[in-house]
């Protein structure tokens, strides 16, 4: 697939962006909601004593999914195959066990699936396995983690909508099994999808490939968010608001100012842990 320089830089800017905004907001991370008023910095400290300009274990990540991906297709194999996804699973094995922070459900997963590979199972089919597993066990598994770290998969996939789609679903389930991650991931990646190659934000592109009754549960929790301020969603280390309240941030600024860019990084740094969602849906758009 040709792409102009305009998307190029905006295909670009989606990874730079994914970086910084998640540096931006990794002092803040776990701490209370920031008023208007606050000066923002890449402070760096937090909870997990990040240096300054550090990026979290969300980008770390990303990461490694977009080098599995390249990897992959290197070797002539899908960007969503056994060898592309394997890799991430080792991959995020090798960085969890020298990382700062590894998010709780993540870090139980992939240790579950080093167990199931040790005795002999390909680390994808070990990882799903795990992932499905600790959902038993716990109850539920629709943490945000997957969702933080979903941007390189729009990359690997801007030719095709229903190829994206799929890909997102599974790399999601890698290590998140309940329904609305896998959902959550595949809409906000068809979204980066489309404001690469279209130049314009629209969380809703994604809904006509869910099917009719989950497509309205969507639709409903994106015209909540759109109604509601990113403070609002406080139960944000569910994907769900995750979701919600990076969304709302970005459709509050194009609200108010008619445009994306610090605004909305501003707003969803009053709901900490979006800042880095919030910024992968700004790569490079006009009057960023």
């Amino acid at each position: 697939m040709k792409l102009s320089p305009a998307q190029l830089d905006r295909a670009a800017g989606t990874l730079v962006a994914t970086a910084a905004g998640d540096a931006l907001g990794a002092g803040y991370e776990f701490g209370p909601a920031l008023p208007a008023s606050a000066s923002v910095t890449m402070k760096g400290g937090g909870p997990f004593g990040f240096d300054p300009a550090e990026w979290t274990d969300d980008t770390s990540m990303a990461v490694t999914i977009a080098t599995s991906i390249l990897d992959a297709l290197d070797a002539g194999q899908s960007a969503a195959g056994e060898r592309s996804l394997s890799g991430m699973v080792t991959g995020w094995q090798a960085w969890a066990a020298e990382s700062k922070d590894v998010g709780a459900q993540t870090g139980s997963v992939l240790r579950r699936a080093a167990h199931l590979m040790a005795a002999g199972k390909a680390a994808d089919q070990a990882a799903f396995a795990a992932a499905r597993g600790h959902h038993e066990s716990a109850g539920r598994s629709a943490g945000n983690g997957s969702l933080m770290r979903t941007a390189p998969v729009a990359l690997a996939f801007l030719s095709s909508a229903a190829g994206l789609w799929e890909a997102a679903g599974r790399i999601s389930a890698l290590t998140h099994y309940e329904a609305d991650s896998t959902e959550a991931c595949q809409l906000w990646t068809a979204a980066i999808r489309h404001a690469v190659l279209e130049g314009e934000l629209d969380v809703r592109v994604g809904l006509p490939l869910l099917d009719d009754g989950r497509a309205e549960v969507w639709r409903s929790r994106i015209d909540v968010a759109e109604a509601s301020h990113p403070c609002d969603f406080k139960n944000n280390g569910w994907v769900v608001e995750a979701f919600q309240g990076a969304w709302s941030a970005i459709f509050r600024a194009l609200a108010s100012a008619g445009a994306v860019g610090p605004e909305a990084l501003r707003l969803s740094l009053e709901m900490p842990s979006a800042e880095e969602m919030t910024r992968t849906l700004l790569p490079r758009l006009p009057e960023v």
